[in-house]
């Protein structure tokens, strides 16, 4: 059975959620962008606004299981120089943005704690939090989830079974999680990045 949040923690997660999706895909498109491909652009994904980003049953995903999705930034690997490095890269920006994220806010934390309201420090207690679970969540080699997509550009040979798991990728997701695997399986990973973030947010607390 899940634990539905109460009213003030959808409250302080909904700002903390937005900020990590938007970030997440935005950083996907820019560096596609950067890389040769201009489909993120034309397709109005190369923005900070949230709009076109965030995907609301992913979103409540987020909210009810643990772990969500924004709509996929499209990607079209042929405008790449180098199509299976480039992919790496750019499906390496959206974790990447998550965990400096993630240390970003650890470090302004001690602002927020010296002069924000509670609300405010909660707010971004789980910004920091979010972040590092996406960026631990999307790491997973699991289709469409970016670690796939890092793991078939760094293995020899071509990509295909990638497409052809990737239909069912949502259905092992909700099999691994309603079969209790996937939180352990992921804690394993969130586990030393959470102390690592800690550290940034002990130096915030030390400077502010």
């Amino acid at each position: 059975m899940f634990d539905f949040p109460t009213p003030y923690e959808v409250a302080t997660l909904i700002p903390a959620v937005v900020i990590a999706l938007t970030f997440h895909e935005y950083a996907h498109a820019v560096v596609a962008y950067k890389l040769g491909d201009p489909t993120a652009k034309y397709s109005g994904r190369l923005t900070l606004n949230p709009i076109p980003h965030v995907d609301p049953i992913g979103m409540l995903m987020l909210f009810f299981v643990g772990f969500g999705w924004a709509k996929p930034v499209p990607v079209n690997p042929y405008n790449f120089n180098k199509p299976k490095r480039d992919m790496v890269l750019v499906s390496l920006a959206g974790p990447l943005s998550n965990v400096i994220l993630a240390i970003a806010f650890a470090l302004l934390f001690g602002v927020f704690y010296a002069f924000g309201s509670q609300v405010l420090v909660d707010v971004v207690y789980k910004i920091i939090w979010i972040n590092v679970v996406l960026a631990v969540f999307n790491m997973l080699p699991i289709p469409p989830l970016d670690g796939s997509k890092i793991l078939a550009g760094i293995l020899p040979g071509d990509s295909a079974w990638l497409n052809y798991l990737e239909q069912y990728g949502f259905i092992i997701l909700i099999i691994l999680a309603l079969t209790g695997i996937l939180w352990p399986i992921l804690m394993f990973f969130i586990e030393p990045l959470w102390a690592l973030v800690q550290v940034f947010v002990e130096i915030g607390l030390f400077l502010f």
